[in-house]
């Protein structure tokens, strides 16, 4: 386990992280706390990433919420440092199978209750989690997140592309000059820093072939077409889903959508944002978390 202390530029105070690793259903999952050193406990709020991320670009918005809460980060089996074992697993990639993850992360750091941020595929999981497991929730915020309508050859097509994308990958892209910024570019709508567009690009080569690939399929999918709306509609933990008005990974109308079949939800569409609003938009992002949170 390694201990280490860093200051934020923007703010005069000391942020502590940890970081250690964890046995989940026979893979060891990355995982880190962010909090402030020297107070009390506070409420946990764990951080879920999306598809060929990692828990690393959730660092600035658990670092900014660290008055108020412990913040865990974890890497998603096959992805970031939550390497898969070389034995084959009888694991899918299901998005269910992830949330059952985190609910046996959960027990393992012993932690009865937590709130929950989430981003893009990562918000399907927690979408999921929410409905599985309830009672392991306060407060849920899903980011980038809605309902797709079926399109057999739109899928398809997808899942084509996808598959080509996760295949040909090379650690060489990392020296390509410009290679991180054209990477991130259909993400984006705001520049973000220079060194997150690389950790971005990092992570995706970093990702697992069939971990990746297999995410592609389970999380774009006619199941997830046909279960989703109903996974959203029996949400009963109150909710925040937050859109980027400019996003074309998913869409605002799909955002929308999910938010129009639950009271429980609560929409907000942040403009001149795309995929990563936490990002694009720390202030406004972080305003209207906090607002839901009643901070």
């Amino acid at each position: 386990m390694d201990n280490s202390l860093s200051t934020t530029p923007t703010e005069i105070k000391r942020i502590e992280q940890v970081t250690g690793t964890i046995k989940v259903r026979g893979v060891n999952h990355y995982y880190e706390w962010i909090r402030q050193p020297g107070t009390t406990e506070k409420p946990v709020m764990v951080f879920v990433h999306g598809w060929g991320g990692s828990s690393r670009y959730w660092r600035s918005t658990a670092e900014a919420l660290s008055d108020n809460y412990d913040c865990l980060l974890y890497d998603l089996r096959g992805f970031g440092r939550s390497k898969l074992p070389e034995d084959n697993l009888s694991l899918s990639y299901e998005l269910e199978e992830y949330a059952e993850d985190l609910k046996v992360l959960l027990d393992g750091l012993k932690l009865e209750k937590v709130y929950m941020n989430s981003h893009s595929m990562g918000a399907s999981i927690g979408a999921l989690f929410s409905t599985m497991y309830p009672e392991k929730l306060e407060r849920s915020i899903l980011t980038c997140n809605g309902i797709f309508e079926y399109n057999k050859l739109a899928f398809a097509a997808f899942h084509k592309l996808g598959g080509y994308v996760v295949k040909f990958r090379y650690n060489w892209f990392l020296k390509v000059p410009f290679a991180p910024r054209l990477f991130m570019a259909r993400f984006l709508h705001r520049p973000i820093d220079k060194l997150e567009k690389i950790a971005f690009l990092e992570d995706f080569l970093l990702a697992d072939y069939e971990a990746a690939s297999g995410t592609i399929y389970t999380s774009v999918s006619k199941k997830a077409v046909e279960t989703m709306p109903k996974k959203f509609a029996e949400i009963s933990v109150p909710t925040l889903l937050v859109s980027g008005e400019k996003d074309i990974i998913i869409p605002a109308e799909m955002g929308q959508e999910a938010a129009r079949l639950n009271d429980k939800i609560e929409y907000v569409e942040m403009a001149k944002t795309a995929h990563f609003p936490m990002l694009e938009d720390k202030e406004t992002y972080l305003t209207k978390v906090k607002e839901f949170l009643s901070l």
